[in-house]
């Protein structure tokens, strides 16, 4: 009898081992996922322009606050609403591709914008192209720094009481060094001397029966070097003479 209870112990004990130890078992692993992030493109840059490129917008109020006083004042011909800032294109003496800006008429954008297309084409060099406000409103100045440029709100060169073209803001000086403005047959500018002798072509000279000249009489254009003492020759106008 007393086997009997104790092999009923044992088996009862053995019974209570095998569930207890199958209870510790631990239970699978979940299955893990690795996400994909795609990977972020690295931007692209803008490729630089190559050719000739224009544009025209109407004056800031900084720029317009620049030109008080400067280039242009209370009298002048013009308000400066009626004027805009072209950028345009050009080859400088080096052949490099430059992007200068000229304040011109609102009326002749279209004009500028045209023939300085054409003078790109032929790759016609201009020294720099800026505002005559960069130089404080000297025209004297800016020409000695070779500086294309477009409107100023001063008197006619020798005239105290008639407005220039570029009063106006339609006239453009192109290359003034290698294009002086002579009367008697000098020029008050050193560096233009060697520009008298107008025989040969070189570069940034503006002559007879070249296309720079071609360009602007394609646009009805008036051309300074056509006078007679004094002669411009760096001064091309939508206005008659």
């Amino acid at each position: 009898m007393l086997s009997r209870a104790l092999l009923a112990a044992t088996a009862l004990l053995a019974a209570g081992c095998a569930a207890s130890s199958g209870d510790t078992t631990p239970a699978p692993a979940a299955p893990t996922t690795t996400a994909t992030v795609p990977a972020t493109p690295a931007p692209t840059a803008t490729p630089a322009p190559t050719g000739f490129t224009s544009s025209s917008r109407r004056l800031t109020d900084a720029e317009q606050a620049a030109m008080r006083g400067v280039t242009w004042h209370p009298g002048c011909p013009v308000p400066l609403s009626d004027l805009r800032l072209v950028r345009l294109a050009f080859h400088d003496f080096a052949g490099r591709r430059r992007t200068g800006r000229l304040v011109v008429h609102h009326d002749v954008v279209a004009d500028v914008r045209r023939v300085f297309a054409r003078l790109w084409d032929l790759g016609f060099p201009i020294r720099r192209m800026r505002p005559i406000e960069a130089y404080g409103g000297d025209d004297f100045a800016s020409i000695e720094a070779d500086n294309t440029s477009a409107f100023n709100c001063r008197p006619k060169t020798g005239s105290s009481s008639i407005w220039s073209h570029h009063a106006y803001g339609r006239a453009i000086d192109l290359d003034p060094l290698e294009n002086p403005y002579v009367l008697h047959g000098r020029t008050t500018h050193d560096g233009s001397v060697r520009y008298l002798d107008r025989s040969t072509a070189r570069p940034g000279v503006v002559r007879e029966g070249d296309p720079v000249v071609a360009a602007f009489d394609a646009i009805g254009w008036h051309w300074g070097g056509r006078w007679h003492d004094p002669v411009d020759h760096q001064h091309f106008s939508a206005m008659p003479d």
